[in-house]
């Protein structure tokens, strides 16, 4: 990566990271849900910036898009609370938790392997070979990404698939009903 992607990489990572924070602590459910969609939005960034196009659209139509509709048409239906706190009450003990959880997740970050790095466990897997060996010859699919995608792994992708569109059509039934047309 360029040290301008690396720059923005950090950037929306910090915006995550700030974004899930408040969407965790906010007392308000509306605004809760914004910063979510926004921690959302950040994700899928992400993950274009890690070359990873599918994910993200995954990560945009299902979290930021899907998850948060069904979220707005929640709260739409019930009652809001009332009040005049900006923040939620926090637990000591919940947040020291998350705190340590985040510290030790966060010390396997050095374990990784860069980024492109051809010394990476997937850069030299007999798998990962025998796939840019095959993939043309065994699927006739010129990338192999889209051939390990469409053809290798052909169930699990339908079935993703399946799952995101199951989910748009839900947000469109729940859209349709009487309280909403």
């Amino acid at each position: 990566m360029t040290p301008i992607q690396w720059g923005i990489l950090a950037s929306v990572l910090t915006l995550a990271v700030v974004v899930a924070a408040a969407a965790v602590f906010l007392y308000d459910v509306l605004n809760a849900i914004i910063a979510f969609a926004t921690f959302s939005f950040g994700v899928a960034i992400t993950w274009i910036l890690f070359a990873a196009p599918d994910v993200a659209l995954t990560e945009a139509a299902v979290g930021a898009g899907i998850t948060t509709t069904l979220l707005l048409v929640t709260i739409a239906r019930t009652v809001r609370q009332s009040g005049d706190r900006l923040l939620e009450k926090v637990d000591p003990r919940a947040a020291l938790t998350a705190i340590l959880f985040t510290g030790l997740l966060a010390t396997t970050v050095d374990n990784l392997p860069a980024i492109g790095s051809p010394q990476s466990p997937i850069a030299t897997s007999p798998i990962t070979s025998y796939y840019i060996e095959n993939a043309y010859p065994e699927t006739g699919v010129e990338n192999a990404v889209t051939a390990v995608l469409a053809a290798y792994r052909g169930f699990d992708t339908l079935g993703e698939a399946t799952v995101v569109i199951a989910a748009g059509l839900a947000v469109l039934v729940i859209l349709q009903q009487e309280a909403y047309a």
